[in-house]
């Protein structure tokens, strides 16, 4: 089984673990890790922001991609989202076990 760490940027942290919730009760994720305050910089609509945000980094099998990304667009604030899936190799074969077990 493949798996992902899925990067996700929050408008803060309620919201950050109102989906982590989701995305653990679901199985669709074994575990959500959440950082609560980041520094955001980017550009939207023409003009530079700078927020704070906070970030949701939930490990998950890639088969789970498509689903994660449906859950997190009903349940987050902004239009478009951040979702970044980045692949990973797990090198604990008994995290990888329990991984694999806690998302079937």
């Amino acid at each position: 089984m493949r798996f992902v760490t899925v990067y996700i940027t929050c408008k803060n942290g309620k919201e950050a673990e109102k989906i982590g919730q989701i995305l653990v009760e679901q199985r669709l994720a074994g575990c959500v890790n959440i950082i609560p305050k980041i520094k955001s910089i980017y550009r939207w609509q023409g003009k530079i922001a700078n927020d704070n945000e906070s970030l949701l980094l939930a490990k998950a099998p890639a088969k789970n991609r498509k689903k994660i990304v449906e859950i997190v667009r009903e349940n987050h604030n902004y239009s478009t989202p951040c979702i970044n899936f980045l692949p990973v190799d797990i090198g604990n074969p008994y995290f990888k076990k329990w991984l694999e077990k806690e998302t079937k």
